[in-house]
């Protein structure tokens, strides 16, 4: 591949073979980066994600983690180090949803919100953290859901992802030291596997977008690529919406 903005770069990218992990997989090695990604249950869409990146020219791993379990999440850091030689960019995707009344949720299905959503963006933090030197990129996903909540049922996730809010902007105060950035970009109704432009809640979400329709991982991919390149030097702590101007 011709050299690009992250050539030389490694990345890890959880949660990074469907939907928007999928897309910011592709665009971070697009970009020059060898790029590591974790999944859970599409084995075959991982391999084949692999496969089309190697076509282009360009490196990929694909690693079986499951967020929920730190032990996995530490050590998908440690067999990208291993593979690739390093590590400079870890973009924390892996996420889940669960909606339904607050009255019917278990104590064990908050732990595993939390687990997934939260703890595994920390757990992954300290394993790569001290791994990385000057320049190192974090970049965690999250949602807009954080600051407005359009519809019932939805409090577990709206919290958990307040918290990737609020880690990002602490863990950005820990690593500045080190020359490392931490962001979190929100995205809006995007098109994907769990929330489908065409779903069932498509016209009540694409009312509240001025833009008047769903985004693509593409999109969200492209704020990602930026963060994680030299010209973002400066920005840290932030939390980037890109959801289309939505108004709830």
């Amino acid at each position: 591949m011709a050299e690009t903005k992250l050539t030389g770069k490694v990345a890890l990218v959880t949660g990074g073979s469907r939907s928007i992990g999928k897309a910011i997989v592709k665009r971070l090695a697009s970009e020059g980066a060898a790029v590591a990604f974790t999944y859970v249950s599409a084995q075959q869409k991982a391999e084949d994600l692999v496969k089309e990146i190697e076509a282009e020219g360009g490196r990929a791993l694909a690693l079986h983690a499951d967020s929920a379990d730190v032990d996995a999440v530490k050590g998908a850091v440690a067999q990208t180090v291993k593979t690739f030689g390093g590590i400079h960019i870890l973009v924390n995707n892996a996420g889940m949803a669960n909606l339904k009344p607050y009255d019917q949720f278990s104590i064990e299905e908050f732990d595993q919100m939390v687990a997934v959503n939260v703890r595994a963006i920390f757990a992954a933090v300290q394993a790569a953290g001290p791994q990385m030197g000057e320049g190192g990129r974090i970049i965690n996903i999250g949602s807009i859901n954080a600051d407005s909540n359009p519809f019932p049922g939805n409090s577990l996730y709206v919290m958990s992802k307040a918290g990737v809010a609020g880690l990002t902007r602490g863990l950005a105060r820990d690593l500045a030291p080190k020359g490392i950035t931490v962001n979190n970009v929100q995205p809006g109704p995007t098109d994907t596997d769990m929330n489908p432009a065409d779903g069932p809640y498509a016209p009540i979400v694409t009312d509240m977008i001025p833009i008047g329709r769903y985004g693509t991982g593409a999109e969200i991919a492209s704020m990602v690529a930026y963060l994680a390149s030299p010209e973002a030097a400066f920005v840290t702590g932030a939390t980037i919406n890109v959801d289309g101007g939505v108004v709830i």
